[in-house]
């Protein structure tokens, strides 16, 4: 399938607990109302994924009409919604947002139709007047006490498992579904899961690239790089323009949101920790800095104010994840304003490039904090951002993919701990982290003259198994690490 959606537009503070869940809501309101091609309607990916609509045609005018009264009666009985959340979802879900994101998701609200606004909206109607205006089409009592319900246990295929269930007004159900935020903003369904498909029809193609040995091997045969392989295989999905002009969006917005970062219109973030932003401050000092290392500080700013974007709960861009949102756009900042010819040919090549490495891990691994860590998003981010940077430098695919691996191997073990469930502490610094060991894996990994020892597919499998092997409280359920240490600020 085509690697676009690794990076989406979408809403903080995280991808797997806000947006995921809120792609699920969407996803239940399209099943209510008897619709298909949901996933794309519910990321706005802009993606065209064909409907199937077309191989289920019912011939007949009257069963088509009987059809759609079923369609309608289906949402029609509808008296109450309830939610079962589970694992991390339930565990760090009130400071990532999940309860809200569920609301929204539910009134039929999708990721880029949100402001402030209209978020304030549908909490202050669910939580003050105990009210959900469902699909946006029939309003409901909804109690949130009783009807969002955190789950002390865990669903058995994902750490981040939800459950969604209509309610007739005699308490009988009538649909439910089991969902799994599996990072991203991807979201399965139990049935999916269970049979390993996904939501969208894979589409057959010539050219399949599911590891980064199979793309070296294209590579090498085609004499190109990563950014070229990258535009090859998205070629057979979407006409060459179009690509060119999601990359151009996603850029777009990625700029936006540091534009948004260094002039806040709240200097605190949200939530128990009461932080203060410190992107404004940092952008004054760097301006007169005559410091031969202040570009780590330009680096540091660049991440941070989009991390504390994506932690107030702003739009931001997927990268691969809302947690790791500022490392890819810190370094392209880096290279735009700190280098000499970053232009938007090179933004597209940079974002190809990274994407095609992403695939890798979400393919291979994760890119889930719940399921390995935060070294399956920072480190997922930092060695795509590498992989990216080395190539528009103009390394050769075996040079970037290095600079992925060593990017990798340098993160492995990093747990997901935020205090407070919050995107906050340590995910912000991280973040900032996270771009500055890219551009030393990139800087390495170009002027490197000897063979490297371990693979990008190596290091990328290794990062799975650490992550399994990981302690549960390790993996974004703030049961340990910083997260229980900081507990009683909390």
């Amino acid at each position: 399938m085509s690697n676009l959606s690794i990076f989406k537009i979408g809403v903080g503070p995280s991808s797997s607990h806000t947006l995921g869940p809120l792609v699920a809501s969407n996803m239940f309101c399209e099943k209510l109302q008897g619709t298909s091609n949901i996933e794309s309607k519910a990321t706005d990916s802009k993606q065209n994924i064909e409907s199937n609509s077309q191989d289920s045609k019912i011939d007949s005018k009257d069963s088509t009409q009987k059809d759609s009264k079923n369609i309608e009666s289906k949402l029609a009985k509808v008296a109450k919604i309830r939610i079962n959340l589970y694992g991390s979802l339930s565990l760090t879900g009130r400071g990532h947002l999940t309860d809200k994101a569920i609301l929204w998701g539910l009134s039929n609200l999708h990721p880029r139709e949100l402001n402030a606004k209209i978020q304030q909206e549908v909490n202050d109607n669910a939580l003050n007047n105990h009210k959900l205006n469902l699909c946006g089409q029939k309003e409901i009592p909804f109690d949130y006490d009783k009807d969002l319900i955190f789950h002390d246990t865990n669903l058995p295929l994902h750490e981040n498992g939800m459950e969604i269930i209509a309610l007739d007004s005699k308490g009988e159900v009538i649909e439910s579904q089991v969902y799994y935020s599996v990072g991203g903003g991807f979201v399965k369904t139990k049935e999916e899961m269970e049979s390993g498909t996904d939501s969208n029809k894979a589409k057959k193609v010539d050219m399949e690239i599911n590891d980064a040995t199979k793309a070296l091997y294209l590579c090498d045969e085609m004499g190109i790089d990563l950014a070229r392989l990258s535009l090859e295989y998205e070629k057979q999905f979407h006409d060459e323009k179009y690509i060119r002009d999601y990359c151009l969006e996603i850029w777009a917005v990625m700029q936006e949101v540091y534009q948004n970062g260094i002039k806040p219109k709240e200097n605190t973030l949200p939530g128990v920790l009461h932080l203060h932003r410190r992107a404004p401050g940092l952008f004054e000092r760097v301006k007169a800095t005559t410091d031969p290392m202040g570009i780590i500080d330009f680096i540091s700013l660049y991440a941070i104010s989009i991390a504390e974007e994506n932690a107030s709960g702003a739009k931001v861009v997927t990268a691969p994840t809302n947690g790791a949102c500022a490392v890819i756009p810190a370094v392209m900042l880096y290279l735009k304003n700190h280098t000499i010819g970053f232009n938007d040919d090179k933004a597209i090549d940079f974002l190809l490039s990274a994407m095609l490495i992403g695939s890798f891990y979400k393919k291979n691994a994760s890119i889930s904090g719940a399921e390995a860590g935060c070294q399956a998003e920072i480190g997922s981010a930092s060695s795509m951002a590498a992989a990216a940077m080395a190539s528009v430098l103009g390394s050769d695919a075996r040079k970037a993919c290095n600079a992925a691996e060593m990017a990798m191997e340098h993160h492995l073990g990093l747990t997901c701990d935020p205090v407070g469930g919050l995107v906050q502490i340590p995910c912000i610094e991280r973040n900032a982290f996270g771009a500055i060991k890219a551009i030393s894996a990139a800087r390495m990994a170009m002027t490197r003259k000897s063979t490297p020892v371990v693979s990008l597919d190596e290091v990328i499998k290794t990062m799975y198994q650490t992550g399994k092997d990981m302690n549960a409280k390790y993996r974004e359920t703030s049961l340990g690490g910083l997260a229980k240490t900081l507990s009683s600020v909390c």
